[in-house]
């Protein structure tokens, strides 16, 4: 690892500032709880989807109880690759938007930084995937129907899962293993899609990044954990939605996966909101909330 100059006192101000810009999401989640029941909903929480170093792997599971569509939704629980419990009573009506649509949504939690790594959390997501497909039928979802989707680093896990998945492992002893990984619908809300630009050790990563202990990588593992790499023909209908004034993660991140997946010939669409920065706030959270719905719609639902 090459030596770096450490971020002035200047730049670590402009770092805290960014990881405030990223608590905005959290905010968001819990001025939309405030105000709902639960009677709308069943919540089954903390499922255990595989374990890692001693500790168990979850999610919470948020299923309709009226006009079920039989399709699922992952969210990826992470900002910063960081990923927080929270009682998932508070996270409903982050979800309620979703759920009074049909769709049954699964909040999934990864391996948290700074303990684990990004390689480590991508691991950890696909392997929640392949938990809920196995067990499609417990949870009353279509296998060959999982969207997901996820904010900032979420975003970028969940473009792993659009662009990065396979059929499973053949051979292993663990049946989870055994099964596919794959999405039928992705949603990328302020993403980065390109690991190699972040990094510590990148020649022009912002001095912000500094603050992310997830991205002490090296650059061969920031090119394994970028989407902007794995890009193919085969890649699931994809939505990015991102703010054209975002100081954290550029607006560059979604256009440039938005050209490739052009190139590449995947169904796919590019939602920029003018004079957003990294959090969504009122009228810019609520649409890019409302084209997060249509686009699972459109994709998820049995035609």
């Amino acid at each position: 690892m090459t030596s770096k100059t450490l971020p002035t006192a200047n730049s670590c101000s402009h770092a805290q500032r960014m990881r405030r810009a990223v608590a905005i999401v959290i905010t968001s989640l819990s001025l939309a709880a405030a105000t709902v029941t639960h009677a709308d909903v069943k919540i089954t929480p903390d499922v255990v989807y595989g374990h890692k170093s001693g500790l168990a792997m979850t999610f919470d599971v948020f299923t309709p109880t009226e006009n079920a569509n039989g399709a699922g939704v992952l969210f990826m629980v992470s900002g910063g690759w960081y990923s927080r419990w929270r009682p998932p009573e508070e996270a409903q009506g982050f979800f309620k938007p979703l759920t009074d649509t049909g769709f049954t949504v699964f909040a999934v939690r990864h391996g948290s930084s700074p303990k684990f790594s990004i390689p480590e959390a991508v691991t950890d997501v696909r392997r929640g995937v392949r938990y809920i497909r196995l067990n499609a039928d417990k949870f009353m979802v279509d296998p060959k129907r999982l969207g997901v989707y996820g904010m900032s680093a979420g975003g970028h896990l969940s473009l792993m899962l659009g662009t990065a998945s396979d059929d499973g492992e053949e051979g292993t002893q663990d049946p989870v293993l055994r099964v596919s990984d794959r999405v039928q619908a992705v949603v990328a809300i302020v993403a980065p899609t390109d690991l190699r630009i972040m990094v510590w050790d990148a020649p022009d990563a912002l001095p912000a990044y500094k603050g992310y202990p997830a991205l002490n990588l090296d650059l061969k593992a920031a090119e394994q954990n970028s989407p902007l790499v794995h890009v193919s023909p085969d890649d699931p209908p994809t939505l990015m939605i991102a703010g054209d004034q975002d100081k954290l993660v550029p607006v560059a991140h979604s256009r440039n996966i938005h050209a490739t997946f052009d190139e590449k010939k995947v169904v796919n669409k590019l939602v920029e909101i003018e004079g957003a920065g990294h959090g969504f706030q009122g009228d810019d959270f609520k649409r890019a909330t409302t084209e997060m719905v249509a686009w699972f719609e459109e994709h998820l639902r049995t035609k």
